[in-house]
């Protein structure tokens, strides 16, 4: 565990320092997603449904780059963990490359033939997996724009609603439309272990950044958490009824996990104690995650607000 790394009284203490309403269209109100940059803290990454992706310097308190040419929602993001370069990923069923000091796309992967519902960057920095409502996921070079393989779960074609890589780069997950998860080996393109258990449309996954614990959200109203070595169910945090999750997110020590959706809140791994609840957002949160060290959290919403929460 970093020695910077914020405790969990601090945590507690959380109050939202600012809120942002200008960096999407007012006339086509929502953010749907947001990213912080490993490489640069102070620099967050939202995705709207006004078609644009924006990067944001939170400590500047400006705009860096708009990132104009999606014609759909910008519904995923992802920020490069070293070079200044983001994905997106779209209802246009595209997912682009951009490079941010001059807000241009380097690539377009035209890969799917839906809207795009998964986005994660592998450990390499070099391939981005993808998911979509056409029921396959695809892995692509973020260079030159080739797709390396994309692929279809033929015992069960259903659309697909989230993935994220494994810290080891060697398996992913995917969420979909019908409850499951599916954890898949990527070499092999198979599918290796299903966690059963949600119902309704999985909304989100995380994998913890030592690889140990998977987080699952659906229609449900509840967190699953899964052990990956023993490959069960361990642990149900129950939410309030009628309770919606749109994004689930470790900080990359493992020790937290933020929730978005109704609300913002955080719990401490381990003990899955509820740390903090953030009620800040007017609608619902769309995307949260935890800034260096967790030192401050971002979250984002369809009331077109980012929000920054830390210490006063």
């Amino acid at each position: 565990v970093p020695e910077d790394l914020c405790t969990a009284e601090k945590i507690k203490e959380f109050v939202s320092q600012s809120s942002h309403p200008g960096l999407h269209s007012a006339s086509v109100p929502g953010i749907l997603a947001v990213d912080i940059s490993p490489s640069d803290s102070a620099k967050i990454l939202t995705g709207g449904a006004d078609k644009n992706a924006t990067v944001f310097n939170k400590d500047l308190e400006q705009v860096v780059a708009v990132l104009k040419g999606h014609t759909k929602k910008v519904n995923r993001v992802v920020f490069h963990p070293t070079e200044d370069i983001v994905i997106t990923g779209s209802h246009d069923s595209t997912v682009r490359v951009w490079n941010v000091p001059n807000s241009s796309t380097t690539s377009i992967l035209r890969v799917h033939d839906g809207p795009v519902t998964g986005l994660s960057l592998h450990a390499t920095g070099d391939y981005v997996l993808t998911t979509s409502t056409d029921q396959h996921w695809a892995f692509s070079d973020i260079r030159s724009g080739r797709l390396v393989s994309r692929v279809q779960d033929s015992s069960a074609p259903v659309a697909l609603t989230c993935a994220q890589f494994h810290p080891d780069g060697l398996i992913f997950g995917t969420g979909t439309a019908d409850a499951q998860i599916k954890i898949w080996d990527l070499k092999e393109q198979s599918n290796v272990a299903n966690f059963p258990g949600h119902a309704g449309q999985i909304s989100a996954l995380s994998f913890s950044e030592n690889g140990y614990y998977l987080a699952t959200a659906a229609d449900d109203s509840c967190v699953k958490l899964w052990d990956l070595r023993k490959l069960k169910n361990f642990k149900t945090l129950q939410l309030e009824d009628g309770y919606e999750v749109r994004d689930l997110c470790f900080d990359s020590s493992g020790t937290y996990l933020a929730v978005a959706g109704s609300d913002v809140r955080v719990y401490l791994c381990k003990q899955w104690n509820e740390l903090k609840v953030m009620n800040d957002h007017t609608a619902m949160a769309t995307g949260v995650r935890f800034g260096e060290n967790s030192q401050y959290i971002a979250s984002t919403s369809m009331d077109r607000t980012l929000k920054i929460y830390g210490n006063q």
